[in-house]
C-alpha cells in the first residue's frame, strides 16, 4: 500500500461518525475488523466513533449498538460477529476472514488440532455436535451433549476456545420452545461451523495464505487504524 493511499485510508477513517446502524455498517466494511464494545486492550474499538444519538440497551434497532450483533447476522452476508478477540466479541469483515482463518488456525482441521493438543476434548465435543446439526443454539447444545451443571465452566471456555481459533461462530438467535413448540424465555445464542457460514471456498482460500504473510496484513491495517497500538498487544489481537 503506497502513502497516498494509506494517507486516504487514514483520513476515511479518522471521519468516521456513526449516527445508526446503516453509518456503522458503512464504517465497519471501510475498517474490516473492529472489537464489540471499548477498547481497553488499545487496538481499535468503532465506539470511539459513536455520536451521542448512540445508546445501548435501549432495543432501539437503529440507535442500540446491542442490536447490531444480531442485525448483522440477520440482514448482512459479509460480516461475522463471535468471540473472536481477547475472548470477547468482535466483527470481522467477509474480506479479511481468510486472513484470521490462516493465522488462528493454521491449516488446521478440528481433528487435526485436537491431535495436536491445541483443542480441548469438551471442544470436540461441542463442535461435533455443532457439525452434525450444521447450526445449533447454546441450550440445544448442552441438552444434546447431556452437559451438566457442573461442566457449565468447562463448557463456556470450549466455547469461546472454538470461536477464537474460528471453528465456530454466531449465527443467530433462538428460543427455547415447550412441548407445544411455542417459546418462551430469553433467546439463546446459535452457533455454526466457520464453513458452514462463510462456505468451503473462502475456508480453501485461507489455507492458501502463509501465516506468516496474513500476519503481516492484519498488522499493517490495525496500525492504519491505531498507529498507537503497541505490539505485544497488537500479536494477541491477530492470534487469539
Amino acid at each position: 500500500m503506497n502513502s497516498r493511499t494509506n494517507n486516504d485510508k487514514n483520513k476515511s477513517i479518522s471521519e468516521l461518525r456513526i449516527n445508526d446502524y446503516q453509518d456503522f455498517y458503512q464504517a465497519l466494511m471501510i475498517c474490516g475488523f473492529t472489537v464489540g464494545g471499548s477498547n481497553p486492550e488499545g487496538i481499535f474499538s468503532l465506539c470511539s466513533k459513536f455520536t451521542d444519538l448512540i445508546c445501548w440497551h435501549t432495543e432501539n434497532h437503529e440507535t442500540d449498538p446491542w442490536e447490531w450483533r444480531m442485525r448483522v447476522l440477520d440482514e448482512q452476508v459479509d460480516i461475522a460477529y463471535a468471540k473472536v478477540f481477547f475472548k470477547k466479541s468482535g466483527y470481522i469483515t467477509k474480506e479479511w476472514i481468510p486472513y484470521f482463518l490462516s493465522v488462528r488456525r493454521n491449516g488446521e482441521s478440528l481433528e487435526e488440532a485436537y491431535l495436536a493438543g491445541t483443542i480441548s476434548n469438551m471442544a470436540k465435543k461441542i463442535y461435533e455436535l455443532i457439525e452434525g446439526h450444521k447450526c445449533l443454539a447454546f441450550h440445544d447444545i448442552k441438552k444434546l451433549g447431556n452437559f451438566s451443571k457442573e461442566d457449565n465452566y468447562r463448557f463456556e471456555k470450549a466455547l469461546i476456545e472454538l470461536q477464537m481459533k474460528m471453528y465456530i461462530t454466531m449465527c443467530g438467535r433462538k428460543q427455547k420452545t415447550n412441548r407445544y413448540g411455542e417459546g418462551y424465555g430469553w433467546n439463546s445464542t446459535v452457533f455454526c461451523t466457520t464453513e458452514e457460514f462463510w462456505g468451503e471456498e473462502l475456508c480453501h482460500l485461507a489455507d492458501q495464505i502463509k501465516v506468516s504473510e496474513a500476519e503481516e496484513k492484519i498488522r499493517e491495517h490495525i496500525l492504519i487504524l491505531n498507529p498507537n497500538a503497541e505490539e505485544k498487544k497488537i500479536r494477541k489481537f491477530i492470534y487469539g
